[in-house]
């Protein structure tokens, strides 16, 4: 059975707010282990609450405080190397969703061109409504969609002569 998707928002009541937060924490300290073990990488996690005195960490204390000095032994290069900041993230993914966008929208285009280079072919008078920059771009896609076929045709009559 699924589970329903739930609302993220501040949980107001205390002791709700406290045991979802230990499954919660439970859950992000096996994915650490799970990490580790499948990986074979050294991982800690820190996770401080409000309600507690002292942050739980998971490997240990020693062990995160040396994971933690090794990384400061990096040269800062090194260390900043995949760092990201939420505004730079941010950008990032703008810029990955805009490019996404923009070959979608070539993608789309193909197809709208080729859908009317279809529907000429099959008589029907698309072709007039058709502006002057559309008809520039659809002579290049008849004359690839030409050269397709008469490779295949090539290919096809290869292969029955053989």
């Amino acid at each position: 059975m699924s589970r329903k998707k739930i609302k993220l928002a501040y949980i107001t009541n205390d002791s709700a707010r406290k045991t979802t937060y230990k499954k919660r924490t439970k859950g992000l300290v096996k994915k650490v282990h799970e990490l580790t073990t499948l990986c074979g990488i050294e991982a800690c996690a820190i996770n401080p609450a409000d309600f507690d005195s002292q942050p739980e960490v998971w490997l240990s204390h020693a062990g995160a405080r040396c994971l933690l000095s090794e990384f400061k032994k990096l040269p800062l290069s090194k260390q900043n190397n995949k760092m990201v900041n939420q505004e730079s993230f941010l950008e990032q993914s703008l810029a990955k969703a805009t490019q996404h966008l923009r070959k979608l929208r070539k993608e789309n285009r193909q197809k709208e061109l080729k859908n009317a280079m279809f529907q000429s072919l099959n008589g029907e008078g698309i072709l007039q409504s058709l502006n002057s920059m559309d008809l520039n771009e659809l002579g290049p896609l008849v004359k690839q969609n030409l050269k397709d076929i008469d490779d295949r045709v090539r290919v096809l009559t290869k292969a029955s002569c053989s």
